[in-house]
């Protein structure tokens, strides 16, 4: 652990990067998945389960935060590190995708955003220096500028707007949060597909001397392939000695084909929620425990895992109590997908480290596509 906070990048292996983050609360071993705790909850999961799956840190969400039980309410109870039980890092981000996607009426100027709670309709108004105020109230390590993030598709000059808008916003932000010992606050590249505009905005923000970076705008439902090319645009743009975080991704292949061109960090709700469902993500692929096929698969998903949801119980218990609507499939799906993701993160960090990560994406993106018929 550090006092400060510091980003050590150990080895480079083509694009992929092998690195640390230290922190007063603990250490990120990266490339990183972070599970998301919305609402200071990684869904359907304890969160001693969640920290022995692997995970060194998690993502609380700051427009859910502020309505319920509000900033105030959880620094009064002693930050949400305590509220939760989890004193490990917590980054949490901005709350403007949220503003954005969830919440029904909104006024966006350049002084923040009004918007009506999903909750109970009430107003609100977000500034840049709300909401790092209302971060720095949760107690969060890492925390997110606010940004304005832009549906796609979109004009190129809707892009634009929000783009320069965000780069003002991380100015304000940038002076909000001031000099915070242990604690960062990152940047957000935004520029939607345009490459010239994702340029700018990295470039703009490394001026800054921020933190880290993160590249947004790009979990909203566009193509695989125009990720990575905005990826591929963007990262020779940013600091090769500061963490790069890719918000909202992804599945498997969208992480180890980013770590590939050199992201650092990841967050996403597709574990949780997919688990919630009865999807299931394994070393053969996915599995949907749904199917009929499973009912009488004595088979567990996988046999060897260290975790005992994945190890434990059959495929027809698991189709069994996702069929019958019982919470308890989609916690052990959910815990089984956040220890394949981990399990993916650490062959992902162990192959960098041992120069072999090209071989072990092949062998990995190989093993999906055989699928999960047979016994592994």
């Amino acid at each position: 652990m550090s006092e400060s906070f510091q980003f050590q990048l150990k080895k480079t292996d083509g694009g992929a990067r092998l690195g640390e983050v230290s922190m007063p609360r603990g250490t990120i071993r990266t490339p990183a998945f972070m599970p998301v705790g919305t609402v200071g909850t990684v869904k359907a999961m304890y969160l001693d389960q969640v920290r022995e799956t692997g995970a060194d840190i998690i993502l609380g969400n700051t427009y859910h935060l502020m309505l319920r039980p509000t900033a105030e309410r959880v620094a009064r109870l002693g930050g949400l590190h305590q509220l939760i039980r989890w004193p490990h890092p917590i980054l949490t981000d901005s709350g403007g995708f949220q503003v954005m996607s969830l919440s029904g009426l909104r006024k966006l100027d350049e002084q923040g955003v009004t918007f009506k709670s999903h909750v109970d309709g009430s107003l609100h108004h977000m500034s840049p220096e709300r909401s790092i105020e209302i971060q720095g109230l949760l107690g969060s390590d890492i925390q997110m500028q606010l940004d304005e993030c832009v549906a796609l598709p979109a004009t190129p000059k809707e892009i634009e707007r929000a783009m320069e808008m965000s780069l003002r916003w991380a100015e304000r932000c940038k002076v909000a949060f001031g000099n915070q010992p242990g604690k960062a606050m990152f940047g957000i590249v935004q520029g939607g597909d345009v490459p010239e505009l994702r340029v700018r905005s990295a470039q703009a923000l490394s001026g800054m001397d921020l933190k880290g970076y993160a590249i947004g705008g790009l979990a909203v439902g566009e193509p695989q392939e125009v990720m990575l090319r905005m990826l591929e645009i963007t990262l020779p743009e940013l600091p090769t000695e500061k963490p790069r975080y890719l918000m909202g991704v992804g599945t498997p292949d969208d992480i180890l084909k980013s770590v590939a061109l050199g992201i650092d960090m990841f967050d996403c709700v597709m574990p949780t929620r997919s688990g919630r469902h009865g999807l299931a993500f394994t070393r053969r692929g996915k599995v949907n425990i749904r199917n009929a096929r499973h009912a009488e698969d004595m088979r567990p998903l996988d046999e060897q895992s260290s975790c005992p949801a994945s190890r434990d119980y059959s495929r027809a218990y698991l189709h069994h109590l996702v069929r019958a609507n019982e919470a308890l499939g989609g916690m052990l799906l959910s815990w089984h997908n956040l220890a394949y993701y981990q399990e993916l993160m650490k062959g992902i960090r162990q192959a960098i480290a041992e120069g072999r990560f090209a071989d072990f994406m092949a062998e990995t993106m190989e093993n999906w596509a055989r699928g999960d018929l047979e016994p592994v």
